[in-house]
């Protein structure tokens, strides 16, 4: 049960990782998604951080607000005050922008559909849907 299409025309599952090499579970979801043949592009959002208007993208992908993907745990988040921000969506957005360590990950993008791979299995519906 691969996460490739089977028959004729056959194509395989692209798929984009927000990925943090750091992070158990980003390594489990790129695992996960390696096992499944899906061809990944893996994109360490640390180093290459997405702006205001992917973030809006990724956002809407996930159909979450900002302050359902904002990683609440980071030194980032209490320096900036954030706390007081969680209804301002574009302040939270332009927060991530600026200090992307406070985006929630791993982000897995198929499609026009996104999940965060938290657990690493949330993912496999994104997987399921395209075949």
């Amino acid at each position: 049960m691969g996460a490739h299409l089977s028959g004729p025309g056959s194509q395989f599952v692209k798929a984009i990782i927000y990925h943090n090499p750091r992070c158990s579970k980003s390594r489990q979801t790129l695992a996960l998604l390696e096992e499944r043949g899906v061809d990944i592009e893996v994109i360490e959002y640390l180093k290459d951080a997405p702006d205001a208007a992917l973030l809006r993208s990724l956002m809407e992908m996930l159909d979450k607000p900002p302050r359902e993907v904002i990683r609440r745990g980071e030194a980032a988040f209490t320096a900036l005050g954030l706390a007081a921000k969680l209804d301002d969506g574009e302040a939270l957005i332009a927060a991530i922008a600026a200090h992307p360590v406070l985006l929630e990950r791993p982000i897995v993008v198929v499609g026009q559909r996104a999940a965060i791979g938290r657990p690493p299995e949330n993912v496999l519906a994104l997987l399921d849907s395209t075949r």
